[in-house]
């Protein structure tokens, strides 16, 4: 059961970001916010819990960046509780994503997600990002309130095309991360999100090899 006041924030929300999603697509996200409310009883699989700011910290903010996914195949590390990768599989149907995540309870979600919401464009991995071996390497990999960026580029770096980049999303710019960042890595650009209501500061950072070590 989705909360009454969801389906207009949801409207009023991609409206101010002018982001055009179907009836359809709308009803799916709501029906992915429903699950993830009935999970997190149990699975703890994100801290906020007031339902009148969920639409804006989980779906909204996951959808902020939309614009930036230009990979026909995104990998999300450290996935949790689908966010941002579900409601941009969601929104972009015609794209594959494939979910990461190490916690055995989350990815059981993850995986109960993808069936009650027939999302074809969805793989979901149970473990670690070192152990990972995919077929071919992703060029464009993201992460949500995961790790320091420092552990990004290590624990995925190997995951990462030579020319792909890392968005990696959050909130308060983290200056002391960009500084810690090891040799070989830039903070390509940086982009301030804007979240219809939001709380907060809220950055992406696309991160990416240095010329030098191509």
């Amino acid at each position: 059961m989705t909360n009454p006041l969801w389906p207009r924030q949801l409207r009023d929300g991609l409206a101010a970001m002018n982001l055009s999603l179907s009836e359809g697509q709308q009803h799916q996200l709501l029906a992915f916010l429903a699950l993830l409310t009935k999970w997190n009883k149990a699975y703890n699989l994100t801290a906020v819990r007031d339902e009148r700011e969920m639409v804006s910290r989980q779906l909204l903010d996951s959808l902020s960046i939309f614009p930036w996914i230009t990979t026909g195949h995104l990998l999300d590390v450290g996935a949790g509780g689908g966010l941002p990768g579900i409601p941009l599989a969601i929104a972009l149907p015609e794209k594959r994503f494939t979910l990461l995540d190490s916690n055995g309870k989350k990815t059981r979600f993850l995986n109960q997600c993808v069936l009650e919401l027939g999302l074809q464009n969805v793989e979901v991995i149970h473990g670690r990002a070192e152990a990972c071996k995919p077929d071919q390497p992703y060029t464009q990999i993201s992460s949500r309130a995961f790790t320091a960026l420092e552990n990004l580029v290590d624990w995925c770096g190997s995951l990462l095309a030579e020319d792909g980049v890392f968005l990696a999303m959050k909130g308060q710019f983290p200056d002391d991360e960009v500084a810690a960042l090891p040799a070989g890595w830039q903070v390509m650009s940086h982009h301030t999100l804007d979240v219809p209501g939001a709380d907060g500061e809220r950055h992406l950072l696309v991160v990416a090899r240095t010329e030098q070590s191509h």
